[in-house]
C-alpha cells in the first residue's frame, strides 16, 4: 500500500502540550520541578501542521529573565519539532511567579 493511501497520523493537542511542558522544564535545567515551584504548564493550538504554544513558568530571581525565557522558547520549538514534525511559529511565555532566594516567593509579578 502506498503511504498516501494509509491515512494520516494526528497528534492530539494535549500530547503536544505535554511535550512542550517537559521541554520547558528541561530548558530550566531540571528533570523535576523544584519543591516550591509549580511545573511548567502548556496549552497548544494545532492547525495545519503547526503548533502555537503558550506556557506558564515560575522562575528563580534574581536571574536574566529574558535569557531564561529565550532558552525555554528555543527548547520548546526544538523538541516539539523533533518529536512531532510540526512547525512551531509561536511560543508565548508567561512568567507566573518569581522565587527570590532572599525573600521567598514573589506573588503577583507578571512579566511578558
Amino acid at each position: 500500500m502506498v503511504p498516501a493511501e494509509r491515512g494520516a497520523t494526528r497528534i492530539a493537542d494535549r500530547v503536544v502540550a505535554k511535550i512542550a511542558s517537559r521541554a520547558a522544564l528541561e530548558a530550566l535545567g531540571a528533570t523535576a520541578p523544584a519543591e516550591d515551584h509549580a511545573p511548567p504548564r502548556a496549552s497548544v493550538v494545532v492547525h495545519d501542521g503547526s503548533a502555537r504554544v503558550r506556557v506558564l513558568v515560575e522562575l528563580d530571581y534574581p536571574a536574566d529573565i529574558g535569557a531564561r525565557c529565550r532558552a525555554v522558547r528555543e527548547r520548546i520549538a526544538q523538541r516539539v519539532g523533533e518529536l512531532t514534525g510540526m512547525e512551531v511559529p509561536e511560543v508565548l511565555i508567561t512568567v507566573e511567579r518569581l522565587h527570590s532566594a532572599h525573600t521567598g516567593r514573589l506573588s503577583g509579578v507578571r512579566v511578558r
